[in-house]
């Protein structure tokens, strides 16, 4: 990824100011992943709502009712029950739903889990990032096509070909100090940062962040209420007075898998 210090150099009202602008979108749209509610339908003529653990369509002025997914049609195949529904998306083809089950929590929601995508024509439910760990998928989106699926697992992006389920990393460097497509926990804390990166409106790439906390230093939290025996929850923290991961944003091509 390619540094902006061109841009930047020897502005710094700049730097704050577009730094500021960067927060504030990733901010206003830290709840692109609603857990629930009302959704409204793209044309607005009609809205969503989970009850019972299916996705029930309320067509106005009237409000007449019609199930539009199931518990049938969340039972995988094997399965003697439905999947539980945590979150859920239509693709823009309106062909396709994603479903977010069995989650697990980070720091303080439950960002993390298994995503699922229901062919709504034919029925079929298949699983995202098979080869990933259980419960590691985050913040998996359609692609504006709808051909494809992106999403972070292990601090790495990736995307998937819906139709062949095939896998590609877009980046590998991912680790507990290098941190892409989504945030540390300063940002989650501090500035409500979670889902760190977009797609652009051909499909063709994402824009992303990046953050290096690898010289943020450990606090060490102590769990007294979990065993009889207190343990040691380490943190990357910066305290009062020194400076919070470093960030950049990039926009890599899917193609290529190049980021500038």
């Amino acid at each position: 990824m390619s540094a902006t210090g061109n841009l930047f150099s020897g502005r710094p009202g700049l730097r704050t100011f577009l730094f500021s602008i960067l927060i504030l979108f990733v901010t206003l749209n830290a709840g692109s992943q609603p857990r629930g509610g009302i959704r409204w339908s793209g044309d607005g003529n009609s809205y969503y709502r989970v009850m019972n653990n299916e996705v029930i369509k309320f067509t106005l002025p009237g409000n007449e009712r019609e199930t539009v997914i199931s518990n049938g049609l969340l039972t995988p195949d094997g399965n003697s029950g439905p999947l539980k529904i945590r979150f859920y998306a239509f693709s823009n083809d309106q062909r396709k739903a994603l479903i977010f089950t069995n989650t697990k929590k980070v720091w303080r929601l439950n960002t993390k889990g298994d995503y699922w995508v229901l062919d709504m024509k034919t029925g079929s439910l298949s699983q995202l990032g098979k080869s990933l760990p259980a419960s590691s998928l985050m913040f998996a989106k359609f692609s504006p096509d709808s051909r494809s699926v992106a999403y972070v697992s292990g601090n790495n992006i990736y995307v998937e070909d819906i139709q062949k389920s095939k896998i590609k990393a877009l980046t590998t460097g991912g680790s507990v100090t290098l941190i892409n497509g989504t945030f540390d926990w300063v940002y989650e804390e501090e500035f409500y940062c979670r889902d760190g990166f977009r797609w652009s409106p051909d499909s063709k790439s994402i824009a992303y962040w990046q953050l290096d906390a690898s010289s943020i230093r450990k606090f060490y939290m102590i769990n007294n209420t979990d065993s009889i025996y207190s343990q040691l929850i380490p943190l990357e923290y910066p305290v009062a007075g020194e400076k919070p991961s470093s960030c950049r944003v990039g926009v890599i091509n899917i193609a290529r898998g190049k980021t500038t």
